[in-house]
């Protein structure tokens, strides 16, 4: 049986952040993407705390994880912080977790202030596998109160904090895939592939309105954050205990952006991209829409093909 003293249960008004390691290398400025299984219990951006003390001034993550997550990181340095917007429009991803029946609270998870409980003992399997297949008929759901959505500027969490009301906020979704896999009431497992900014803990809360008994989100693990899996991460023990893992596990800014097509250009064309100018692109040549420009191994820019197909429109330096 499941009890709640087998996960960590934190408040969500107090984070816990990741203990890092007293004394550590500092590294040069790295460029490329890190593939982290963040662990439960701190926030995504306090997990980057290790690699700042590692010396990487530049960084920043692609795919918020709540504390109650664990999974999927994608850390970005240097460069391939300018990835960020690319990431999370074509980035889906897949959880897999479990969901207590019979609970809502206000932060839709288990972290959250228990709002009211009833029995889900009438509950069927057959009920469940309807309720979680059904989240791949959604097209909108409601942001979740403690989330870091933003209402005339501010994060929703920080409204919900102060007891502030606020309006009912949506979102829309992409579901590709919902399953259910295991149950064992009022415990039950299931996994979800969906497009980014969909909330697992929405998802949840939507399943406990549909069956009428209520549902909190108990554990989540990210499996997949396109296009990096779970078995390529990195855990942040692992990296405490031999920093230089930073290095030897970075990958390099382009295998973030696998279905972009890779040009080297020559002189004139890197005089081009640095300047913003259309850099000439064969019109015979394959390519798709998009490509990351190369001046020999170091990647030059991010670029769209135009119309004509002639030439590469520069939409992002990626020089230093």
């Amino acid at each position: 049986m499941i009890t709640h003293n087998k996960i960590l249960i934190m408040s969500r008004r107090e984070p816990h952040p990741a203990p890092l390691c007293r004394h550590h290398p500092i590294l040069p400025q790295l460029n490329g993407v890190f593939v982290l299984n963040k662990p439960t219990g701190p926030t995504s951006a306090q997990c980057l705390g290790l690699f700042k003390r590692l010396g990487q001034k530049k960084i920043g993550h692609a795919g918020t994880l709540d504390p109650l997550a664990t999974g999927v990181l994608i850390v970005l340095l240097g460069q391939a912080t300018k990835l960020s917007q690319w990431l999370l429009e074509s980035g889906g991803k897949t959880y897999s977790g479990i969901i207590r029946l019979g609970i809502e609270t206000d932060t839709w998870d288990i972290l959250g202030k228990v709002l009211c409980e009833s029995s889900p003992a009438h509950i069927s399997t057959s009920q469940l596998a309807s309720g979680i297949e059904a989240w791949q008929g959604m097209r909108e759901q409601e942001i979740p109160a403690y989330s870091a959505a933003k209402h005339n500027g501010q994060p929703l969490y920080k409204l919900a904090r102060k007891g502030k009301d606020m309006p009912r906020k949506v979102r829309t979704i992409e579901v590709s895939r919902a399953e259910l896999l295991h149950v064992a009431l009022p415990f039950v497992h299931f996994r979800v592939s969906c497009g980014s900014g969909s909330y697992v803990r929405s998802l949840a809360h939507s399943l406990g309105k549909r069956l009428g008994c209520g549902a909190a989100l108990f554990r989540l693990t990210r499996e997949y954050s396109h296009p990096f899996g779970l078995d390529e991460a990195c855990t942040l023990p692992d990296l405490r205990h031999d920093p230089e893992l930073l290095a030897r596990r970075l990958r390099p800014l382009g295998d973030a952006l696998p279905g972009w097509t890779r040009i080297q250009v020559d002189a004139r064309g890197a005089s081009d991209a640095r300047n913003g100018r259309p850099v000439r692109h064969d019109p015979g040549a394959p390519a798709n829409g998009n490509a990351i420009l190369y001046d020999g191994d170091a990647p030059l820019a991010l670029a769209r093909l135009s119309e004509t197909g002639d030439s590469w429109t520069i939409i992002r330096g990626l020089w230093n």
